[in-house]
């Protein structure tokens, strides 16, 4: 890897020195689908971890289908990368427009990419390592999830009236982020929630399920979510009930209020 001062040096990471993108090779299998055809493949993909942006992984053109890929006149720039060239892939009549690209003449400090490629991770049909679906993005090995059991008390107000309060919550640590609060059903005023068709997906906990609340004639949509049936990982949390902190009155734990992290 090359200093910041090098002829091939990206410009990028002089004006922000705290910038960071690292590139780990990955040990395991990793295949994608698209129109019922494996179009990628490989033993052999790195995983870039950049700043301000979910995980990565690139891949060797010998571990992708690029019969399947015709490339394109479209570009990108970027500062810390170099210029990034683009492939259409087409599977009989399903085409993902500008869904593969490379960096073929990549700055020093990345590299590692050139001669791979990346993937736009919604324009595929569905993901594995080795042969478990992942969902969402690539999991940043960084990220831990710790789920603990705990006797301090949880309180949640939401239009001026109590609608949880348990001893029997299970905190979840997850790294950078705020403590989350799950309650059981049990200790939650359900009454005055009613479930919502929304649904958003985590690649470490699995697809979230919404609640909203009606107290005295106004409406709080999905103040809370749930995992009926989460990753393996996050299965201490199955069925139980966690709220946005933004979104309800206060939330408060053995008295103390909640740090308050807004949620859009």
């Amino acid at each position: 890897m090359s200093g910041v001062g090098s002829t091939n040096s990206g410009p990028g990471f002089a004006k922000h020195p705290g910038y960071r993108v690292a590139i780990a090779r990955c040990p395991k299998r990793v295949r994608a689908m698209f129109a019922g055809e494996t179009v990628v493949d490989s033993t052999a993909a790195v995983l870039v971890l950049e700043s301000r942006h979910t995980p990565v992984y690139y891949f060797p053109r010998a571990d992708v289908r690029m019969d399947l890929l015709r490339r394109t006149d479209h570009d990108s720039y970027c500062p810390f990368k170099a210029t990034a060239s683009y492939w259409t892939m087409a599977v009989g009549d399903a085409t993902a427009e500008n869904a593969v690209w490379s960096y073929e003449d990549p700055y020093d400090e990345v590299a590692g990419l050139e001669n791979m490629l990346g993937f736009y991770w919604d324009r595929m049909d569905g993901w594995w390592e080795e042969d478990e679906e992942i969902f969402v993005h690539p999991r940043d090995p960084h990220v831990r999830l710790d789920i603990l059991a705990s006797r301090r008390e949880v309180v949640v107000r939401l239009g001026g009236r109590e609608v949880a309060r348990s001893r029997r919550a299970r905190f979840l640590f997850e790294t950078g982020l705020i403590t989350r609060y799950y309650l059981p059903a049990e200790d939650v005023v359900m009454d005055l929630l009613e479930s919502s068709d929304s649904r958003t997906a985590c690649p470490y906990k699995g697809t979230a399920h919404y609640w909203s609340a009606r107290i005295d004639g106004t409406s709080y949509q999905d103040v809370a979510w749930s995992y009926p049936d989460p990753l393996e990982e996050a299965v201490r949390i199955k069925g139980l009930l966690c709220f946005y902190n933004d979104k309800v009155d206060e939330i408060t734990v053995d008295g103390a209020p909640a740090p308050v992290i807004r949620s859009d």
